[in-house]
């Protein structure tokens, strides 16, 4: 971030003053010869005076960055698009204007909503076969939202990553709860909801090979369908600690480890079991998009990594380390600065920050809860004093429902990015998904655990269950519209 200051400081002085010299109108000159001739002179040294400012530029950099450092800058400048944003989503000129908008502000990236309560926002045969989607989200003119809006963001040079919001969670009414009651997970006393911000919702069984295989098909045919960047993936593309007591979860783990799952739901290697059941399956995802999409961004926006693990089985930083996530941005929503800065210091945002595009997910206002724009400035300048990227929650929350004026939001949000930040996919380097398989079988392991006892930070050793056998079909085309 120094570097990048300096060098645009060194920019914006030299540059702006040989401006300023070639088109000075040499007022105080008295002899109009001398006066063409010195003007004359100054626009000949016009391109010298450049050429020095951009050495200066280079030289900078070269001088003061660690050579690890000299692949292209990737900052993450991004906004979600929820189902919140949807009369925008739905209507092609506001959302041409949104974009724009975002072009004009120096955004670079967005992240529209794909999969929110069991419902897909595109029309898809994946969804009609299951029959869990009796209709089709379509725009004001019949238009596919998803892929007008990649072809208007891609027109105007944003990245599109379309945003898998809801994960393996469901609302207990979704014809997906309803129609598949074998795929939910429960908790020990046999209940099935958790409440959240999403609402009442249960939880489809991330161990489940039929539910791998339905989020499987979901991911690839959004994939697929459209010219987007990549897939991401947020907090709820995991399981709640207390789940996971259901019959077939309780025998896979009974027949693994030969022992029953431990009644606190906190018990480390029980949390591992689980978590590591998850990181297995994000790593065959991730090798399945690759294999159709192979620049498609792996993106992944958590919570931060404690209570993703502990609480949420979600071990997002074995997920970078073993490379099936390309992208991370991790959610703070926290209106007390001193809180906020404690969660984007800790060392595995730094350990992540030097191997893929990192940043933090900052909330700029809910309906009933605006953020003032004072907090918004001073996480966004935290974030950037940090070299982190940073992505905002949500689209109409950036000057709407808020306390201030939409011309007061816009103007501040102009001074977060004042130089583009242009980026693609080709950007991000290509590394391939390599979560370990189990160990071999070890003779006499009675007082041994099960897997590989290599102590490492947060439970860094895995098993990887069986892939599930591909049991996809050739699907119809949805028929049955609702707008």
């Amino acid at each position: 971030m120094a570097v990048d200051w300096l060098a645009s400081k060194i920019h914006q002085q030299i540059v702006p003053w040989c401006a300023s010299v070639v088109n000075a109108p040499f007022k105080t000159m008295t002899a109009s010869i001398f006066s063409r001739n010195w003007h004359r002179s100054i626009k000949k040294l016009f391109p010298l005076l450049f050429a020095i400012s951009f050495s200066a530029v280079l030289l900078a950099n070269n001088t003061f960055m660690p050579a690890q450092a000299q692949q292209p800058r990737q900052e993450i400048r991004g906004v979600w698009m929820t189902t919140n944003d949807k009369d925008i989503l739905r209507d092609r000129r506001k959302l041409g204007d949104a974009l724009t908008k975002l072009k004009r502000l120096n955004f670079n990236t967005v992240y529209p909503v794909v999969w929110n309560s069991g419902y897909v926002m595109y029309p898809s045969p994946v969804a009609q076969l299951r029959e869990i989607q009796p209709f089709v989200y379509r725009g004001l003119e019949g238009q596919d939202i998803i892929g007008d809006l990649i072809a208007q963001a891609h027109h105007r040079g944003l990245l599109v990553i379309p945003w898998f919001e809801f994960g393996f969670m469901t609302p207990p009414t979704s014809e997906l709860a309803l129609n598949n009651p074998e795929w939910l997970t429960q908790k020990q006393d046999g209940t099935q909801t958790s409440i959240g911000a999403g609402g009442e919702v249960v939880w489809l069984n991330p161990f489940h090979p039929e539910v791998q295989q339905f989020i499987t098909d979901l991911v690839l045919e959004i994939t697929t369908k459209y010219d987007s960047d990549g897939i991401q993936f947020d907090d709820h593309m995991s399981l709640p600690a207390e789940f996971g007591y259901d019959k077939y979860t309780v025998e896979l783990y009974t027949k693994e480890t030969k022992k029953a799952p431990p009644t606190d739901p906190q018990n480390p290697e029980w949390v591992k079991w689980r978590a590591d059941k998850i990181t297995a399956f994000m790593s065959r995802l991730n090798q399945a998009v690759k294999a159709v999409k192979p620049n498609a961004i792996f993106s992944i926006s958590p919570n931060y990594y404690d209570f993703a693990y502990k609480m949420h089985l979600q071990d997002w930083l074995n997920w970078v380390r073993f490379d099936i996530a390309d992208e991370l941005i991790v959610q703070v929503y926290r209106p007390n600065l001193e809180s906020f800065v404690d969660k984007i210091d800790r060392p595995e945002m730094q350990e992540t920050q030097q191997k893929i595009p990192t940043g933090v997910g900052i909330m700029t206002g809910l309906r009933n809860r605006p953020a003032p724009m004072h907090q918004i400035q001073s996480q966004v300048q935290a974030v950037q004093e940090r070299g982190l990227g940073v992505s905002f929650f949500y689209y109409e929350s950036l000057w709407d429902y808020a306390q201030e004026s939409t011309l007061d939001r816009i103007s501040a949000f102009q001074n977060f990015f004042p130089f583009s930040a242009f980026r693609t996919a080709l950007q991000i380097p290509r590394r391939a998904a390599n979560f370990p398989p189990p160990p071999p079988p070890v003779a006499n392991t009675k007082d041994k655990p099960a897997g590989n006892t290599k102590e490492t930070p947060e439970a860094n050793t895995k098993d990887r269950p069986d892939r599930p056998a591909n049991t996809r079909r050739n699907l119809p085309s949805p028929t049955t519209q609702r707008i």
